[in-house]
Parts: C-alpha cells; sequence; structure tokens
C-alpha cells in the first residue's frame, strides 16, 4: 500500500455529472473526493447497489468507514454486532474489525462511504472500470481475483463470501 502524501487540504467541489464515475463490483460509484483533493484526510464515494447486492466479508487495515443511507435499506454486520440502515442512518465501522452489509431485496440503495484516512476511492478505481454511463453495470458476476488483488495493495482483506 503506498502512503498518501499529505498536502494541505483546500476547497474541493465537484458536481453529480463531474465526479469520475466507476462500475465497482455491480455497484455504481461515483468518488465525490478523493485524497489528492482533500490533502489524504477523507475519501468520499456515493454507491448506487441494486436490490439484493451483499459485499464479501472483508476488513479495512488502514482506514474507518461511515455509510450515511440516503435511500433504500441496508442490513450489515460488523465483528459480532448485526446493524440496520434505513434511508437517514448513519452506520460507523472501525478499522481492523470483519464488516459487511446487503441491500434488501425491495429495491435499489444509495449511500455515501465516507473513509478515513483517504485510500479507499483508490481501491475502488483499481478494482473497478469506467462507468460507460451512470447508471448499475450490465448483470455479470464481479472479477474476484481482481477485487482481492486490488485489495491486497491498499490495505483491505477479502475474508469470503457474504454471510447467508
Amino acid at each position: 500500500m503506498e502512503a498518501m502524501t499529505r498536502q494541505p487540504a483546500c476547497h474541493h467541489a465537484v458536481t453529480a455529472d463531474d465526479a469520475p464515475a466507476i462500475w465497482f463490483s455491480g455497484t455504481l460509484a461515483t468518488i465525490k473526493a478523493a485524497g489528492d483533493q482533500t490533502g489524504g484526510r477523507l475519501a468520499v464515494v456515493e454507491f448506487l447497489c441494486p436490490p439484493g447486492f451483499a459485499t464479501p466479508r472483508h476488513v479495512h487495515h488502514a482506514e474507518d468507514e461511515a455509510f450515511v443511507v440516503l435511500e433504500g435499506s441496508l442490513s450489515g454486520f460488523c465483528g459480532e454486532s448485526a446493524w440496520a440502515g434505513s434511508p437517514g442512518s448513519l452506520v460507523w465501522l472501525p478499522r481492523d474489525v470483519e464488516h459487511g452489509f446487503s441491500v434488501d431485496p425491495g429495491g435499489t440503495a444509495r449511500i455515501v462511504a465516507i473513509t478515513t484516512p483517504a485510500g479507499f476511492e483508490r481501491f475502488v478505481t483499481e478494482a473497478g472500470v469506467p462507468a460507460e454511463r451512470r447508471t448499475l453495470p450490465p448483470d455479470g458476476p464481479p472479477d474476484i481475483e481482481r477485487l482481492i488483488a486490488a485489495a491486497a495493495q491498499h490495505g483491505q482483506e477479502i475474508l469470503g463470501p457474504p454471510p447467508g
């Protein structure tokens, strides 16, 4: 994992249409703020997730993560604790603790992931591909080998399939 050079943070603003869009593991990820824009302090990535989407069980070793649920509902775990998120909910996931979530099958979910320090956005970019349009990607299996390799480069471990 490469170290992020800390530069003084300056003003950063991005429109919805100008934020980089990545098809990442079956979702649309829009990078609202990256480490090079925040002095390495944080990254902000908005995700549009399809119904039933689930992350693998994983651990972040380099950053803490928080989700703000904008639309839809999620069910997840952090360590031994279960959580549920609906619009307006915030979920805090500290580094070095196994976690994951799934989108309830009734509809899509839109969440904002905030990680501190920055770096998670580089994982998303490396594991994904530039989105051809700002929609969910075409159906298809995720590239697990690419995901695992990118995770290893960015201080994360993929521990296995989603629970259940």
